[in-house]
């Protein structure tokens, strides 16, 4: 696959070098650059995906007169975790 640039980046000096004070053992600056641009894309997108199911959510809560309690929701997704955290010993 082909690769592409992307526009350089001007960054204060004390950002640059608070950069580079966290690289690790072989691990260049435009490497880590490039992770960071990566993982901020994926969060990005999994925040649109995040929102997009809870807008759909309530579409279905508003058509279907379907509504949870908080308290019947939080119940259930701290048994969720404990079994969760259960199988994980």
């Amino acid at each position: 696959m082909k690769t592409a640039s992307m526009p350089s980046l001007r960054v204060d000096p004390v950002l640059r070098k608070a950069a580079e004070s966290v690289l690790r053992e072989g691990e260049s600056l435009s490497g880590f650059m490039e992770q960071s641009l990566r993982d901020e894309v994926n969060r990005r997108q999994q925040q649109r995906e995040f929102i997009a199911r809870g807008i759909a959510s309530r579409d279905e809560a508003y058509r279907t007169g379907t509504y949870f309690e908080a308290d019947a929701v939080h119940a259930e997704l701290r048994g969720m975790l404990a079994k969760a955290r259960k199988a994980r010993r």
